[in-house]
This record gives structure tokens, C-alpha cells and sequence, in this order.
């Protein structure tokens, strides 16, 4: 087994002893890949102080003796199913207990599990793999880089031939195009694209509406390389805007600097929401920003950490974050300025470096 995931490994294993667990049965696919480098779908990873083995079916066999060399699997053919395969497998370790993970198996699959399997204690746990993906090592960093460095190129390739006939939706497929052709496996998320009032919806669906029906738009954007994700929001400027907009823009960058100069190791998650928070408060808009102030990121686009105030925890040491404070004023435009955050121990990196003042983002269209 490759010896970073041996690695996890042995750091999951030192959770279970210090949360006095037998062991784990992982269901939450993106667990398996962290831990294992399996990247299929359809299969539970089953970790004990002593053993791990994957249950997976005939479908993945190659394709886990590639990725996984070394790692023991069961494999179940058609006349079975992946939970009863899973049942046999804990029943063969004669455990008397078995954490699960709360947050992604079902009902249906914890009442057939409970049911086939009645004398092994079922433990609900939450976050435990969670908890150790927050924090990255050399691999996840250098691969969220190269993450972070495709993102920034499709976002350069998109400005340079923004022009005022094209749509929210014509720019959001450009983009996805542009990030796989820089070297992209996916997109991350859907990218949000908002021209003019459409720019206060921090979801926004993208429509037909067109650059040149207002004088800017909003693009949230991230790229899948290597398995790791990114994210990066940008407003541009298309034309002349109103003194209003540029005062909520200078706001949301203020705020956005504010957070970022708190960040460092030991700094609780609140404190760094409260300092963006609290400049936009005192500027006046802070019932216009209503989520969370960032979150991190690796495997998926939303995991721990979560800057917000209503999140308790810590941040670590090599730990990632976005930082992403808003305002969003409805049926006038919002602004949402978002960057990429390493923790250090001693302060932060921030790994993104597209320009984002407000007059840097000006754009000549074509």
C-alpha cells in the first residue's frame, strides 16, 4: 500500500484508540479515495486497530489491484450485494463494535446492517475521517496549487475575450472548457456567473442574460486537478459604475484583508469571520452578508474548516481556506471577492494571485 495512504491509515487507527472505537466502517466515498487512493464508487472501507480491507465488486477489481497495490479486498459477485459482503467481513473479525459513519450511511443501510448483524454494537461517529483531511499534507498542497494555477489561467483566457454579446451562460461553459483545457478533470462546482443585479444572488443560476446589460459581473469558478479542488470569486468591471458599487466593493476587500490578517495557527474559526465581519458591519452592510465567511477545501469544495459564527474549532497548520466575504444588495448587485488561503504557523499564504482591486478588474470588452 502506497505509503501516504499508509500513513492515514495509521492516523485513522490513532483516532479509533483514542475515541475507544474498535474500529470504522467508512461509506462516505470520498473517505475511501482519501484513505485508500481508490477512486471508484459502490464500496465501504472497513478499518480496525489491526486490519483493513475494502469491500467493493467485480466491477472495481482491476481497478483497485492499480490504484490500491497491497491493500486486501473482499470482492462480491452478482448473487450478493456490497452490505451483506460488509456484514460477512465484520462478522469474520468477531468485533463487538463498529463506528459508522453517521453522516453518510442511510437509514435503509443502518436498519439492513443493524439487522444482519444484531450482536456487533453499531457507534455513530461524526467527522472522524473529516477531521484528519482538514489538515493537508506536502501532496494535497502541492496538487491544490496546481489546482489553484488552472483556475487562474481559464480566468485570463475568459477576461481577455469577454465581450458585451456574450451570456451568463456562454461564459460559464467557456470557463469549464477553458479549465479542462488547461488540464482540469472537472469543474469543482457549477460555475456562477451574475451580470448586474443578478451579481447579489450568491448562488446565481446562470441565464441568457448578457454582459452588456450592465456595467459588471460576478464569476465564481473552481477547477478539479488531481483529484483536488478550487475555488476563486472575481467581480469584473465591464463599464461605468455606480459610486454605490464601488463602495461596497472597496468594503468587501477591506473586509476580505481584514480576515486575512488574523489567519494563522491557534486562531479560532470565529475570529477570523469576525474580523471581515465585523467591517462590513461597520460600514454599514451587515445585513447584506448573510453566509459564512469561508470554508476549506481539498477533495470536496466544502469541508472543515468552516469560517463562520456559528462554527466552533481551531485552525492548524496546513489547513486550506477559502475567504470569501460578500455583500449583496438586491435588485442592485452584490460583490463577493474570494481567495485561496494557506494556514501556517506563524500566518498564512495566500495561494491565489489574480489581481482584485476595483480598478484592476476593469475590463475593456471587445
Amino acid at each position: 500500500m502506497n505509503q501516504t495512504f499508509s500513513n492515514r491509515i495509521d492516523q485513522l487507527r490513532r483516532r479509533l484508540k483514542s475515541d475507544d472505537l474498535p474500529g470504522l466502517l467508512v461509506t462516505n466515498p470520498v473517505n475511501v479515495t482519501y484513505l485508500t487512493g481508490f477512486t471508484g464508487d459502490s464500496s465501504n472501507l472497513l478499518v480496525t486497530r489491526s486490519k483493513v480491507v475494502i469491500i467493493s465488486d467485480s466491477r472495481f477489481a482491476s481497478q483497485l489491484s492499480e490504484e490500491c497495490a497491497g491493500l486486501p479486498a473482499e470482492i462480491r459477485d452478482a448473487t450478493s450485494t456490497t452490505l451483506v459482503l460488509t456484514c460477512k467481513t465484520i462478522q469474520s473479525l468477531k468485533l463487538k463494535g463498529i463506528g459508522i459513519e453517521s453522516g453518510s450511511m442511510t437509514k435503509a443501510a443502518y436498519d439492513e446492517l443493524s439487522a444482519a448483524i444484531p450482536a456487533v454494537e453499531l457507534i455513530d461517529t461524526t467527522g472522524v475521517v473529516e477531521t484528519l483531511r482538514a489538515i493537508k499534507d506536502r501532496g494535497e498542497i502541492d496538487a491544490i496549487r496546481r489546482s489553484i494555477r488552472v483556475n487562474e489561467r481559464a480566468f485570463e483566457v475568459i477576461r481577455a475575450q469577454l465581450n458585451g454579446d456574450q451570456t451568463e451562460k456562454q461564459i460559464a461553459h467557456n470557463i469549464e472548457h477553458q479549465m479542462r483545457a488547461f488540464g482540469a478533470s472537472q469543474c469543482a462546482f457549477k460555475p456562477i456567473v451574475g451580470v448586474g443585479s443578478r451579481s447579489a444572488l450568491p448562488h446565481a443560476t446562470v441565464t441568457d442574460r448578457r454582459v452588456s446589460e450592465s456595467p459588471f459581473v460576478l464569476i465564481d469558478w473552481g477547477a478539479q486537478v488531481d483529484l483536488y479542488v478550487s475555488d476563486l470569486t472575481r467581480v469584473l468591471i465591464t463599464g461605468k459604475a455606480p459610486a454605490k458599487f464601488r463602495k461596497i466593493y472597496d468594503v468587501v476587500l477591506a473586509a476580505q484583508q481584514a480576515a486575512i490578517n488574523v489567519i494563522r495557527a491557534g486562531v479560532t474559526w470565529k475570529e477570523v469571520d469576525r474580523a471581515a465581519r465585523g467591517t462590513i458591519e461597520r460600514a454599514g452592510y451587515g445585513k447584506y452578508f448573510g453566509h459564512g465567511l469561508g470554508h476549506g477545501f481539498g477533495l470536496q469544495v466544502h469541508e472543515l474548516p468552516f469560517l463562520s459564527p456559528i462554527r466552533d474549532g481551531v485552525l492548524s497548520a496546513n489547513m486550506v481556506v477559502t475567504v470569501e466575504p460578500g455583500i449583496y444588495l438586491p435588485d442592485f448587485g452584490g460583490v463577493r471577492i474570494e481567495d485561496d488561503v494557506l494556514v501556517t504557523e506563524s500566518g498564512y499564504e495566500v495561494l491565489s494571485k489574480l489581481p482584485k482591486t476595483f480598478d484592476e478588474m476593469a475590463v475593456d470588452l471587445k
